[in-house]
This record gives C-alpha cells, structure tokens and sequence, in this order.
C-alpha cells in the first residue's frame, strides 16, 4: 500500500495540466465566438443594406407600374376616340354621298322637267 502523500503528489501537476487545457478550450471557444458574432453582424448589415435597397426598388416600381398604368389608360381612351371619330367620319361620308346623290338626282330631274335648257 502506498503511502498518501505518495498518491497525492502527482495529482497536483496533472490538475495543473488538466486546468490549462479546460483554459485553452475556452480561449479557443471564445475565439469562435467572436467570429460568429463578427458573421453575425456582418450579415446584420448586409440584410439592412438589401431590406432598404428592396424598399427603393419596390417604391421605384410601383412608380414605375403606376406610369405604365397611366399609359394604359391613357392609350385606351385615345384609341376608343379615334374609333368614334372613324365612325363619325364613316357616317358623315355616307350621309354625304347619299345628298350629293339625292342632288344629283334632282339636278337631272330640273333639268328633264325644264327640257334641258339652261336658265
């Protein structure tokens, strides 16, 4: 049987040792941790940085679909007028044609029913 001190005295240099490791592991782990918190904030700023230019470019969009809108209003309305006034001109030329032939027709007839003298 050995004696206690014995037993004891290489325990001291290897709880020594023991307690540096468990030191070297934290610095270690505190090492990452700062890395990680680094990423972390780093992508805190990229995700800002994108959430306001999403923003902008959402904002410039509907501006933009907007206008475009606005066109389409806009072209809709003038097309739909131009079809009026086509029409317009399409009936106007038919009223015109049918009175210039109704003149025609009563030019002929004053004329026959005068016996084709000028007055």
């Amino acid at each position: 049987i050995l004696a206690p001190t014995a037993v004891l005295h290489p325990l001291p240099g290897h709880l020594v040792q023991c307690i540096e490791e468990l030191c070297q592991k934290r610095e270690e782990l505190c090492r990452q941790i700062q890395q990680e918190e680094d990423e972390k904030q780093r992508l805190q700023n990229e995700v800002r940085q994108l959430t306001e230019k999403l923003a902008r470019v959402n904002e410039n969009l509907a501006r933009k679909i907007a206008s475009r809108n606005e066109f389409d209003r806009t072209i809709a309305e003038t097309e739909a007028a131009y079809l009026k006034i086509l029409e317009s001109s399409q009936t106007l030329l038919s009223v015109l044609k049918r009175e210039a032939g109704n003149l025609t027709k009563a030019t002929a007839s004053d004329q026959k029913s005068s016996g084709g003298k000028d007055s």
